[in-house]
C-alpha cells in the first residue's frame, strides 16, 4: 500500500508540474492546428481565386499566333497567257513600240507557283460585348462558391469548438472523479482505523475491518482504470488541438461555477443567422445562377476585336492591321440546350423545397436543444440536492456505527452512494456545459 501511495504521490507532482490549460486556450489552439479547419481555409483560397479568375472574363482575350511551313512544293501555282488577256487594240500599240521578237514571246504561257515556304504573325484582342449573361452570372456563381467556403469554415469551427468542449469536460469530469477517488479512500483510512481500534478493543468483529480493506481495494482499482480514461482522453484532446506534449492537465473551476439557466431565444429569428441555413440560401442562389448560365449559352454572342498581322508569304514582309465583329448565334444547340435549360429549373425548384424542408427541420433542432438544457439544469440540481442527501446519510451511518447501532455493510453502502452522487453531478455538469454549447450553435451563436 506504501507503495501504491508513492507512486500516486509522483504522478501527482508530474501533473502539478505539467502545463494547464483553459477552455479557451484549447479551443484557441484547436482553431489553430485541427486539420479540419486548415483544409476549410484551404478551402477560401481556393474560392477566392476562383473568383478572381471569373473576374478576368471582363477583360479582352489577347492571343499571339506564330507559324513557319516548309512544304515540298509552292501551295499556290496558276499559268497566265499573255495572248488571251491582250485586247486587238492593246496588241496594235505593243506591235509599234516591242521588237519583233519581244512581240512574240507575248503568245507563250507563264507558269508562276508561289508559298512554298514563309513566316507568319498575328496578334488579336478579343473583347466579348454580348454573352447572354454568362461573364456576368459566372462571377456572381463564383462569389456564392467564395461565401460557401466561409460559411463551411463556420461549420468546421462549430464542430471544432464542440469536439474540443466535449473533450474538455470527459477530461474535466474525470479529474473530478479523481478527486472524488482521493477523498474516498482518505474516508475509508480514516474508517480502517476507527474499527482497527474498534477490533483491537474487541467491540467490533474482524470482518468489519476486511469489509473495509476489500472496499479499498475496490476504490484502488476504480483509480487504475481512471488513471488510463485521463491518459486517452489528454491524448485525443492534444491530437486534436495540435499540442506538442501530453503531460498536461486542464482547470476549471467548478466549485465557484456560476450556472444560470440561459434565456430561449425567438428561434424564427435565430434561423436566418444560422450557417445551416445559410447554406441553403446559397445552394437557391447558385441554381438559379446554374440555369441563367444555361439560358445564356443558347443566346447570341457578340464580340468585336482587333489585330496585328505579318506575313512574308509574297518574298517581301507584309504587316497590316484590322478590326473585325463576331456574332455566333447557336442553331441547332437549342435542341439539347432547352432541356439543359428545364434540368436547371428543376435543379432550382428542388433547391427551394429542400431550403424550406430543412428550415423546419432546423427550427425542431433548436426546439430539441432547448429541450436538452432545461432538462440537463433540472438533473444538475437534482445531482446537487443528491450529494447534499448522501453525505448526510454518510454522516448519520458513520455515527451510528460508532454507537455500535449499525453494520459495517451499512456504513460502507453509504461511503458508495456518497462517491455516487459526487460522480453523478460531474457527470451532471459536463453534460449540460455541452447541452448549452449545442443550443448555442443551433441558434447561430
Amino acid at each position: 500500500m506504501k507503495k501504491i501511495l508513492a507512486i500516486i504521490a509522483f504522478g501527482c507532482s508530474i501533473t502539478a508540474s505539467a502545463q494547464t490549460y483553459t477552455l479557451e486556450q484549447l479551443k484557441d489552439s484547436a482553431r489553430s492546428n485541427n486539420i479540419a479547419i486548415r483544409n476549410a481555409r484551404h478551402d477560401i483560397e481556393s474560392a477566392q481565386h476562383q473568383r478572381k479568375e471569373a473576374f478576368t472574363k471582363y477583360f479582352p482575350n489577347i492571343s499571339g499566333t506564330g507559324v513557319w511551313f516548309n512544304a515540298n512544293k509552292e501551295m499556290a501555282k496558276t499559268t497566265i497567257n499573255p495572248s488571251e488577256t491582250i485586247s486587238p487594240e492593246l496588241g496594235a500599240a505593243l506591235a509599234q513600240s516591242l521588237t519583233a521578237e519581244a512581240l512574240a514571246s507575248l503568245g507563250d504561257p507563264v507558269n508562276i507557283a508561289m508559298m512554298k515556304n514563309g513566316v507568319i504573325g498575328s496578334l488579336m484582342a478579343i473583347q466579348p460585348v454580348f454573352a447572354g449573361g454568362q461573364i456576368i452570372n459566372g462571377n456572381r456563381l463564383a462569389k456564392v462558391g467564395e461565401d460557401v467556403s466561409l460559411l463551411q469554415l463556420q461549420l468546421s469551427e462549430n464542430e471544432v469548438e464542440k469536439t474540443t468542449e466535449q473533450y474538455f469536460w470527459q477530461l474535466v469530469s474525470l479529474q473530478e472523479k479523481m478527486k472524488t477517488i482521493n477523498a474516498v479512500d482518505t474516508l475509508l483510512s480514516n474508517i480502517q482505523k476507527d474499527v482497527e481500534v474498534a477490533v483491537r478493543a474487541g467491540v467490533a468483529l474482524r470482518n468489519d475491518l476486511l469489509q473495509v480493506q476489500l472496499r479499498r481495494n475496490d476504490v484502488e482499482s476504480q483509480r487504475l482504470k481512471l488513471q488510463n480514461s485521463i491518459n486517452i482522453i489528454r491524448l485525443l484532446l492534444a491530437q486534436y488541438c495540435g499540442l506538442n506534449h501530453e503531460a498536461f492537465s486542464v482547470t476549471s473551476d467548478i466549485k465557484n461555477m456560476s450556472l444560470p439557466l440561459p434565456q430561449k431565444q425567438d428561434h424564427s429569428q435565430a434561423l436566418l443567422n444560422t450557417a445551416e441555413y445559410q447554406l441553403l440560401g446559397k445552394q437557391v442562389e447558385a441554381t438559379d445562377l446554374q440555369k441563367k448560365i444555361a439560358v445564356g449559352q443558347n443566346l447570341p454572342s457578340v464580340s468585336v476585336g482587333a489585330g496585328y498581322n505579318y506575313h512574308n508569304l509574297l518574298d517581301n514582309d507584309h504587316t497590316f492591321g484590322m478590326v473585325f465583329a463576331t456574332v455566333s448565334v447557336p442553331i441547332t444547340d437549342w435542341w439539347g440546350g432547352s432541356h439543359a435549360i428545364k434540368r436547371k429549373k428543376i435543379e432550382h425548384l428542388k433547391a427551394v423545397e429542400q431550403l424550406e424542408d430543412n428550415a423546419q427541420l432546423l427550427m425542431i433542432r433548436m426546439q430539441n436543444t432547448w429541450n436538452n438544457v432545461v432538462e440537463a439544469r433540472q438533473q444538475l440540481e437534482i445531482a446537487q440536492r443528491s450529494i447534499d442527501q448522501a453525505e448526510e446519510n454518510l454522516r448519520l451511518n458513520r455515527n451510528f456505527y460508532r454507537a455500535g447501532t449499525s453494520k459495517m455493510s451499512d456504513l460502507l453502502e453509504a461511503q458508495l452512494l456518497y462517491q455516487q452522487s459526487l460522480d453523478h453531478y460531474t457527470d451532471a455538469l459536463a453534460d449540460y456545459q455541452n447541452k448549452l454549447l449545442e443550443y448555442r450553435q443551433a441558434i447561430g451563436q
